[in-house]
């Protein structure tokens, strides 16, 4: 990193030393975090293969539990089977079982898309709907999942908060709140409602790439000076780079069709090496 990350990173714990941080001063400091990381990922994107709203809606409930890369490599023979509310709703369930195995879980999240295909069939016309209220009535879907479909397929600003997500905004004392809710809220008083689906997106790339749960890459992270948790990880610059993960690591990434413009390598299909 060299002498002038090491001497933002001083200035950092200093600053933390002297006095507490007021709401101004953390508002200011959020909003950096922000730009710096929208120049650290400027490709920064939804995580999941889809091709429309009723794709990125099923790929999102079955992400629960696994990762995005185990559920990018099973929709392809799910929506290949099925490409349609009509389709599914009507799909023997053993099947779609077979189907989604390897995502974990695979009964609960049959029943769950299951049902919002057929409610998707009986209330919405077989169409998916941009409106939150409607959008959290059907089975398995909550309030992330909800913004992940608005945020991404219809354009709605929206903040998804995921586990990376949490972990980073209260390592980075942008909140004490621990609940999902709570935390949205909060986080939506620090910046405009243009930035939030955006601000997710590199907020969890952070989180996958750099800023991990287990043992955070503090001495490869660009952030440092603006972070009040800098040392909980690896802060020897050799060691932190090889704790990076997914393209800031040489690896691919979780897409096996990410979108244009992302550096990396595709993820492989279900089954292949690489």
């Amino acid at each position: 990193m060299g002498e002038h990350g090491v001497s933002k990173q001083a200035k950092a714990a200093n600053r933390k030393a002297v006095k507490p941080e007021s709401r101004l001063a953390m508002v200011r400091r959020a909003r950096k975090i922000n730009r710096e990381l929208a120049e650290v990922f400027p490709y920064a994107h939804p995580e999941l293969d889809f091709r429309n709203p009723f794709e990125l809606l099923v790929a999102t409930v079955l992400s629960a539990q696994t990762t995005d890369l185990r559920v990018n490599q099973t929709t392809p023979a799910l929506f290949a089977k099925y490409p349609t509310p009509e389709d599914l709703a009507a799909a023997v369930p053993e099947e779609v079982e077979e189907l989604i195995r390897p995502t974990g879980f695979f009964r609960a999240k049959t029943k769950s898309i299951m049902g919002l295909a057929a409610a998707l069939r009986d209330d919405f016309d077989g169409e998916v709907p941009g409106r939150l209220d409607d959008l959290v009535k059907l089975p398995g879907v909550g309030r992330k999942t909800a913004f992940v479909v608005l945020g991404n397929a219809f354009g709605v600003p929206g903040i998804t908060v995921d586990t990376h997500f949490m972990r980073l905004v209260r390592r980075w004392r942008w909140t004490e709140q621990e609940d999902p809710v709570k935390i949205e809220a909060e986080i939506a008083t620090i910046f405009p409602k243009s930035e939030w689906t955006m601000l997710s997106h590199r907020v969890i790339f952070h989180g996958r790439r750099i800023c991990h749960a287990r043992k955070p890459a503090c001495g490869a992270c660009p952030i440092t000076h603006l972070c009040p948790s800098y040392g909980e990880g690896e802060t020897d610059p050799e060691k932190a780079r090889k704790l990076l993960k997914y393209e800031m690591g040489g690896f691919p990434g979780q897409r096996l069709d990410p979108p244009p413009g992302y550096p990396g390598r595709p993820a492989p299909p279900l089954g292949a090496s690489g």
